[in-house]
């Protein structure tokens, strides 16, 4: 069970990483996005590469903190089933939607959007607007990352609910924020 710890102490600080790293990029969307109205609303001018930079940032923001969301329990539930069950229900409820949901629909989105991924990156498809970024390959490759990034924090769950579950020191293996900041 020691290894388990660590193995889902790895990947719950590698979830906390990319999440807080991708939160950073909310605070250059906002500044961006400003930069866009008063450019065109005050001085009347714009470009559609930045514009577009928008988008690719808000991919960043949304699928770079989809484990982290994930991790810190921010998807949405039926809280009035789950929010006044007792902990080893919800580990169980936990375990079973990441084995039977939370897994499959990952892995069916990932392998489902690979050929749209790497058809993408066979032309190195860029925008279909005049002077857009030249990048569009790499926007649709967040895609890709979000499903990795999900992944990794199903498995600490998994990890995490099975060890809460079937550990006969269940407590010790209840590990806190604090656990992660020392990776």
């Amino acid at each position: 069970m020691n290894k388990i710890h660590t193995l889902n102490k790895y990947l719950d600080g590698f979830s906390e990483l990319i999440g807080k790293g991708a939160s950073y990029f909310s605070v250059l969307m906002v500044l961006v996005t400003c930069y866009v109205v008063i450019s065109r609303y005050v001085f009347n001018t714009g470009s559609i590469a930045i514009q577009e930079s928008v988008l690719y940032i808000n991919a960043i923001v949304v699928f770079g903190a989809v484990g982290y969301t994930l991790k810190h329990n921010g998807h949405v539930r039926v809280d009035v089933i789950y929010g006044p069950a007792s902990a080893r229900y919800k580990a169980w409820v936990n375990l079973l939607g990441s084995i039977f949901l939370l897994m499959p629909v990952s892995f069916f989105i990932l392998l489902y959007c690979w050929d749209y991924v790497m058809s993408s990156w066979a032309v190195l498809e860029d925008s279909p607007e005049a002077n857009g970024l030249p990048f569009v390959y790499l926007l649709k490759t967040t895609i890709l990352l979000m499903c990795f990034f999900l992944i990794l924090q199903g498995l600490a769950e998994i990890l995490r609910n099975f060890c809460l579950l079937f550990s006969p020191n269940a407590s010790d293996l209840a590990y806190k924020e604090e656990d992660i900041s020392t990776l």
